[in-house]
């Protein structure tokens, strides 16, 4: 709570500061009433929030809005954004000069996006050492640009994967093929399993869905995956999708009876299909999922007609796979107000570094990026949650957060396109080829 107060206290100071200063408006001085914090309540900040669990639901981000009320004295306008159209209304708010003081949503954006583009302040000077020590070093790394400027307060995180349909695999004899226990599985054991599956119900098992960038994060980690193969380069600054892993990737996936590449499917038709029994097998999955599939409120960790779920890593050559992460956090937009800055470092230490941590990550349903938050323990925050508990075994295999590597919004473009193309039968190493020099070039620009 020490930097809490801290940032609290600068607040006041720069509020006085402006009250003694040019300022045109007009307001009645305060006087101590002995209200303590609460004396400060005139000052306003708006969050703009993607649907992130909880933080996309108004009762629940009210309550958390209620009590960092009464704790700084500061009123948070919250505004609900949806991923169809949220980057156009944020754009057009830069544009008008209306963009919000905070926002909360992902490196992809705050970072590669809006941070490069000059939009976002500067969060370096909220870390010290204890701070960079105790949040995930990959998760940190997203969340900072190449000159070492923090765009993003990372709050929580979470590792993408797949599920299969429990009660289907029995049925098929290849459950013989997954480690329940690890929730994972080897390429081998993979390619065994869709035969099986194929073989007994004589359809598609499993799609490679490309009707648009929906649930991309799980076709990557698929190809990338199976033999190793990589997305980006180390350094973040251009794409290897002509590893020639992904190229047996591909080959072996388009050669599979059982798995089809899917132009009518984003993830989300690709989760429905799974959902109703369909499809056997799902790659666009993680934990909100687990807990409600399709979010359909019938319960956590069934299909539809009941069928089990089991979350699962993607397959490797060794069953050690690299997952694809997300990444939430917060992050303040330059409007050229020092107070309302302020404000917003005021809010962000009160939910990502403080006792107040823990109420703001079980809000979002992922997953801590540190254990400790100004000495409260966030380590067993989901210990009396079964699903949460078991789904942590996934975390160590959180891989790079590539989501930051410049041209991101082409080549998620490139990369559903690529796979339509070979999906219909073009050559796949001539294919990849051209798409992945589109993103090269737009990474370049």
């Amino acid at each position: 709570m020490k930097k809490l107060l801290a940032l609290a206290l600068t607040l006041a100071m720069v509020l006085s500061l402006a009250a003694c200063g040019g300022n045109t408006t007009t307001e009645e001085p305060t006087t101590d009433d002995g209200a303590g914090e609460g004396d400060a309540a005139t000052q306003e900040i708006t969050l703009w929030t993607y649907p992130i669990g909880g933080w996309g639901k108004e009762d629940v981000v009210d309550e958390l809005m209620a009590q960092f009320e009464a704790d700084t004295g500061i009123k948070v306008n919250v505004e609900y954004l949806a991923y169809a159209d949220g980057d156009d209304k944020v754009n057009s708010a830069i544009s008008a000069n209306g963009a919000p003081d905070l926002i909360m949503e992902g490196p992809e954006r705050l970072v590669a996006n809006w941070g490069v583009k000059g939009y976002m302040v500067d969060l370096a000077d909220m870390l010290d050492d204890t701070d960079k020590a105790e949040i995930n070093a990959a998760t940190l790394a997203s969340c900072t640009n190449a000159e070492g400027k923090i765009y993003e307060y990372p709050l929580v995180m979470t590792a993408h994967c797949m599920a299969i349909n429990r009660n289907a695999f029995e049925e098929a004899g290849a459950l013989q093929y997954i480690d329940e226990e690890t929730h994972t599985w080897t390429t081998e054991d993979f390619i065994s399993a869709v035969a099986a599956l194929n073989d007994y119900y004589g359809d598609t098992v499993g799609a490679v869905f490309c009707k648009g960038q929906g649930g991309d994060q799980g076709t990557r980690a698929l190809i990338n995956n199976l033999y190793g193969g990589t997305f980006t380069t180390p350094e973040h600054d251009g794409y290897t999708w002509d590893d020639p892993a992904n190229i047996e990737a591909l080959e072996l996936l388009k050669g599979m009876d059982g798995i089809d590449f899917d132009a009518s499917l984003e993830g989300g038709d690709e989760i429905v299909k799974f959902y109703q029994g369909i499809l056997k097998m799902a790659f666009c999955w993680n934990i909100a999922q687990q807990l409600d599939p399709n979010a359909a409120g019938t319960g956590a960790g069934k299909t539809i007609t009941g069928d089990d779920i089991v979350f699962m890593s993607f397959p490797s050559e060794t069953g050690e796979s690299q997952l694809c992460g997300g990444v939430w956090g917060f992050g303040i937009f330059d409007n050229g107000d020092d107070a309302k800055i302020e404000a917003a470092k005021t809010f962000i230490k009160y939910f990502c570094d403080s006792e107040h941590t823990a109420d703001a990550v079980k809000a979002a349903n992922y997953f801590a990026v540190r254990d400790t938050a100004e000495g409260a323990d966030l380590s067993g925050i989901w210990a009396d949650n079964e699903i949460m508990a078991e789904y942590n075994k996934l975390m160590p295999y959180l891989g790079d957060l590539y989501q930051v590597t410049a041209g991101w919004a082409q080549a998620r473009t490139s990369w559903w396109n690529m796979l339509q193309d070979i999906g219909e039968g073009a050559d796949i190493s001539s294919t990849v080829e051209t798409f992945m020099a589109e993103a090269n070039t737009a990474a370049a620009g």
